[in-house]
């Protein structure tokens, strides 16, 4: 399959946890950023945060849900969230990065489309043409992993939790049902100038924008698009192997450990807000007990605390201090 098959996305007008209805992506993104009547921007609206072929489009008609839907994905733009309790830290931050996805991919930076998303930070999106990114079943793998090497590069913090494969995002234009400020597009040069109050000024009232030009291939994107496959497809044959050991009763052959439900769990689904350090932690611990390099606890994992909403580097240092105490194991 190619970019051409991935046509709809899904819109949802009102709260998040509204119907999703089925639409022609380009072309509610387009109504958004042309405040066209019929996007009803004065109200909190979301559009898919991905695209989707034809199996997407019968999923939905069938089960009225996106939920369970395993199919592939692709985007022309892959979106970077990053909000901070401060505006102030999120604008640093959000220069931070845009500044070197233009330096690291040779871009110009009205090449990329940038928002103030109305609340506590800012949206970015990355012309995906820099890596002539394909439709993939773990294409929403692939784009986290890319965003959180890019996020690290450029020394900053995003939120990883907005690659899942359905996942709802803002739409450009949209009411924050909060503030009641508009999710506001930015101009680079905007961006790198204004202050924080000039920004939240600007939110008051919906803008139409022309969407970028599409950039040409570049060898750096190309080259850390490859490695977060990379990895994506390493991380996965971890878990599997973890997941094998288990169903087998697979002991170490250095002691007598397993790998214990909790643990297993928490790789396939992370846990809640109160349990996450203590259950991050005994797993890394039960993973010492087999004997686990901290490599590979990481690569078992990050992801699932990092979807729990753990920062990145508190993941790291519970993973690490877990283990140094494989007594802690059992839960």
């Amino acid at each position: 399959m190619t970019p051409s098959d991935f046509n709809f996305g899904y819109r949802i007008s009102g709260g998040v946890f509204n119907k999703r209805l089925l639409v022609d992506a380009s072309a509610a993104f387009v109504g958004h950023a042309q405040c066209d009547p019929k996007a009803n921007i004065n109200s909190e609206c979301y559009l898919s945060a991905f695209r989707f072929a034809d199996d997407f489009k019968v999923h939905l008609e069938e089960t009225n849900s996106t939920k369970g839907f395993v199919g592939p994905t692709w985007t022309n733009f892959l979106w970077f969230d990053i909000d901070k309790d401060e505006l102030s830290e999120a604008l640093q931050d959000v220069r931070k990065l845009t500044i070197t996805m233009r330096e690291r991919f040779g871009i110009a930076g009205d090449s990329l489309l940038i928002f103030y998303s109305g609340s506590k930070g800012f949206h970015v999106g990355l012309p995906t043409s820099l890596w002539q990114a394909v439709p993939a079943v773990e294409f929403h793998h692939y784009c986290r992993k890319f965003a959180e090497h890019l996020a690290t590069v450029a020394g900053v913090q995003i939120d990883s939790a907005v690659y899942d494969r359905v996942r709802a995002f803002r739409a450009p234009n949209s009411r924050h049902q909060k503030t009641g400020r508009y999710k506001r597009f930015v101009s680079f040069d905007t961006l790198m100038t204004s202050t924080v109050d000039s920004i939240t000024e600007l939110a008051t009232e919906p803008v139409p924008f022309t969407l970028p030009s599409t950039p040409s291939p570049n060898i750096a994107a190309i080259q850390d698009w490859q490695v977060a496959i990379e990895t994506t497809e390493s991380q996965q044959v971890a878990v599997k192997k973890a997941s094998q050991a288990k169903a087998a009763g697979t002991q170490n052959s250095q002691c007598d450990a397993t790998l214990n439900r909790a643990t297993l769990n928490f790789i396939r689904e992370g846990a809640n807000t109160g349990d996450r350090h203590r259950l991050l932690f005994s797993a890394a611990a039960n993973l010492a007990e087999l004997g686990c390099t901290q490599e590979l606890a990481l690569a078992l994992l990050s992801e699932s605390a990092l979807d729990s909403g753990l920062p990145p580097s508190n993941v790291r240092r519970t993973i690490e201090c877990g283990l140094k105490h494989p007594s802690g194991g059992a839960v």
